[in-house]
């Protein structure tokens, strides 16, 4: 399928994934949202792809949403309304409950619905030059794709109340010290970072990967007992653990 918004390109096993309207600094709109759950479904089914990166062309990773656009949304109690929330809650499911990995790769600025998009991927990856930052509260908004529920678990409740409340922006240095990205590195080491990153998940079991996924995803969301509970009494359809372990089973 061609899309508008965003650009999809699968090679090698990865599924390169772009947010792509760099004269608007990649920001949302609704097109673009139903294009990346479409792309996230179709991709998630694709034999031919192991890990998906999500990224942004040009100089930003996504400034968040479309100022213009939310003119034709109905604001009430600071929601940006059901038009908008549910199709992006939809799409963020997608992206969760994909037996792919999702690497975050980001570029420049991830900013509010960008971030909440952004903290949902399974691992970030950022360039020195990227800024992130909840400023929910400059434009009298609320979260309302996932942030409060997120946000606090990667940064813990102090961190989290404090970027929320003062709607700063801060460094990708900053964001890895809060744990919300998993390494920095420079801009002109991005992509070939990221591409490593993807090949050595490529060459691991990718029904075992997606379990991995599935438990982490499933714990998170619970407490510690039943998380193990999960992790106990779940199955999986795991099929190459012989044809890995043969050298040891003789």
């Amino acid at each position: 399928m061609s899309y508008k918004q965003i650009s999809v390109e699968v090679a090698d096993g990865i599924a390169w994934i772009s947010l792509n309207r760099p004269e608007a600094m990649n920001s949302i709109t609704l097109q673009m949202i139903n294009e990346l759950k479409d792309a996230m479904t179709a991709v998630g089914k694709d034999k031919n792809v192991g890990v998906v990166v999500l990224t942004g062309a040009g100089k930003a990773f996504c400034a968040g949403m479309d100022l213009k656009a939310l003119g034709e949304a109905k604001f009430e109690n600071g929601a940006i309304g059901d038009s908008y929330d549910l199709p992006m809650r939809a799409c963020i499911e997608e992206m969760r409950n994909s037996p792919k990995p999702v690497i975050g790769m980001i570029n420049g600025a991830c900013i509010t619905g960008a971030m909440e998009l952004a903290i949902n991927c399974d691992i970030l990856i950022a360039s020195e030059k990227a800024k992130f930052g909840d400023t929910h509260c400059r434009w009298g908004l609320r979260p309302s794709w996932g942030l409060s529920a997120k946000f606090p678990r990667l940064v813990g409740i102090m961190k989290a109340k404090e970027l929320t409340f003062t709607g700063r922006l801060f460094s990708a240095q900053e964001a890895e010290k809060y744990g919300i990205v998993n390494r920095v590195v420079t801009p002109e080491n991005l992509k070939a970072e990221v591409k490593a990153l993807a090949d050595t998940i490529l060459k691991n079991s990718a029904e075992a990967v997606a379990a991995g996924k599935y438990l982490y995803n499933k714990g998170m969301a619970t407490t510690q007992e039943e998380a193990m509970k999960i992790e106990f009494t779940t199955t999986f359809p795991i099929h190459d653990t012989h044809d890995r372990l043969k050298e040891f089973l003789k």
